[in-house]
């Protein structure tokens, strides 16, 4: 006779938190949820504080060599780590979890960020697209299966081209065309902004929409609009990187996932991969090599993001991958 199958019990009460590196963080945080009866199911730290084993719980990225030294964890001595809570052995909502915390990262310092979120709260995101559908298509079918941690609530094109992909998947399709000249795209940008905003999305992807955001607009959605570049950033900024590419000879070609942010291309990074290329490759070749790693690279780092596993300090990140 076979065993009732069991339920899973997988509701996280996730905490992450960066702050100043000192003596007693991890004691502190760890007590706290000791006095309630609390299961840390998963924990990830990062130290700046020297070459401890804590380093090796996360890693570390940069945007490259352009990043100024007082913006890097090491120079700065910060501390950082994600705590994984078994929802059901906490006494209390979220709320109240989030009040009682409260205290205790006060005693971190004033200069302490820090977020909880429940894993059992699906997250939201709205893609944003042009012509190529590469990335599109992959991201709904992940979500379609349940691998992508979020319902994809809309996708946006300047293009109508990918409205069919789209709304075959069950997903609205919104239209906004983009004048020609850059000076005159500001009422398009606006129309995007209200259709965006209209969902609350915990995530903004930019899957190939070959747009530049405006500034205010890179301000607007800080630390959740990201941006799939083909391109092993901080190498081919910019339109046609593979072209670039293959008039540099390069052996290797990759794709970077990163924040986006006003200055084009420069974000913090969040994922990046490459494959191996020969001379015998041409630019379509790199394309269509291109596109797999494009289609990793952003679904990676969009479900690090969504899960709560990145982590912005300045113009780098640490991603508890």
């Amino acid at each position: 006779m076979s065993s009732a199958p069991s339920v899973r019990d997988d509701r996280r009460f996730v905490l992450t938190l960066g702050c100043p590196d000192r003596p007693g963080i991890i004691a502190g945080i760890t007590s706290f949820i000791a006095e309630f009866g609390g299961s840390i199911v998963e924990a990830g730290y990062h130290s700046a504080a020297g070459p401890s084993g804590l380093e090796a719980a996360a890693r570390v990225t940069t945007e490259g060599p352009g990043a100024p030294p007082s913006n890097t964890a090491t120079d700065t001595g910060w501390f950082f780590t994600r705590q994984a809570i078994k929802a059901s052995t906490v006494p209390f909502e979220l709320a109240e979890l989030r009040d009682r915390f409260a205290g205790v990262a006060a005693e971190f310092g004033p200069e302490t960020e820090w977020q909880l979120h429940d894993s059992g709260e699906r997250r939201r995101a709205v893609l944003l697209v042009s012509k190529d559908g590469h990335c599109l298509h992959d991201l709904l079918g992940r979500a379609a299966s349940g691998e992508l941690p979020a319902t994809i609530e809309a996708v946006i094109g300047n293009h109508p081209d990918l409205a069919g992909m789209t709304e075959a998947h069950g997903v609205k399709f919104h239209y906004v065309p983009f004048p020609k000249d850059p000076a005159e795209r500001g009422p398009a940008f606006e129309q995007v902004r209200e259709l965006v905003d209209g969902h609350d999305p915990h995530a903004v992807v930019l899957a190939r929409f070959m747009q530049v955001l405006p500034a205010e607009l890179c301000a607007h959605w800080a630390g959740k609009a990201i941006n799939i570049h083909h391109s092993f950033l901080p190498s081919f900024v910019g339109a046609r990187p593979y072209h670039q590419a293959f008039a540099r000879g390069v052996k290797l070609i990759g794709a970077t996932c990163h924040y986006v942010t006003a200055e084009l291309d420069a974000g913090p990074i969040i994922e990046q991969d490459v494959s191996r290329i020969d001379h015998a490759d041409d630019v379509h070749d790199m394309v269509r090599q291109g596109r797999d790693i494009e289609r990793v690279v952003l679904a990676r780092g969009l479900r690090w993001h969504l899960e709560g596993r990145v982590l912005v300090h300045g113009r780098r990140t640490v991603v508890f991958s």
